[in-house]
């Protein structure tokens, strides 16, 4: 009886897992995939991932290659077998900074390079806009400036947390919080 529900535990993680990577935009199966590995205490094949999910090979196979360029899993090769094993990145911290880093690659860096070259843009043109399209044009140049600020604060921050590390974040958390308090 204790073990069924050590493996109710176990199927309700993944799928809570699932759905908070859904609403930050990740595919669930791929979320999936990782908190079965997270919390799998042996290495898993494709067809393991396949089996206990419900998955396909084709998504299996795509979603388990996703999370290794993303650095959350890596292979693991087995003396005399020819399947290939997979295993999370156990150490949370670790975890939570590689996602923070792939997510700022992937989607912080495209748009401040986007509102820079929207920026310079701006700047190129205003002497050659009549008097309206040169206030409008202030509008947009307020407005992508403070989402670059806010951009280069949240950069600082998460380079605070990730040199801070483990055993730092802890007196980083109560020193912004006697500053907010």
């Amino acid at each position: 009886m204790a073990e069924g529900r050590i493996d109710a535990a176990r199927s309700l993680f993944i799928r809570r897992w699932g759905e908070m990577a859904a609403s930050w935009g990740i595919s669930r199966t791929m979320a999936e995939i990782h908190a079965m590995l997270f919390v799998s205490s042996q290495p898993a094949c494709t067809d393991d991932v396949m089996e206990e999910l419900a998955v396909s090979r084709g998504s299996a196979s795509i979603n388990l290659r996703q999370l290794v360029n993303w650095g959350l899993i890596h292979r693991v090769h087995r003396r005399n077998d020819r399947k290939e094993y997979f295993e999370a990145e156990h150490d949370v911290w670790q975890m939570f900074d590689t996602i923070i880093r792939e997510r700022r690659r992937r989607e912080v860096e495209p748009i401040v390079e986007t509102l820079q070259r929207c920026l310079t843009i701006i700047s190129e043109e205003r002497g050659r806009l009549s008097a309206e399209a040169r206030k409008e044009a202030e509008v947009y140049q307020k407005r992508f400036t403070d989402i670059l600020e806010f951009c280069g604060t949240m950069n600082t921050l998460f380079n605070l947390m990730s040199k801070a590390g483990r055993t730092g974040l802890k007196p980083l958390a109560k020193t912004v919080g006697k500053l907010v308090g």
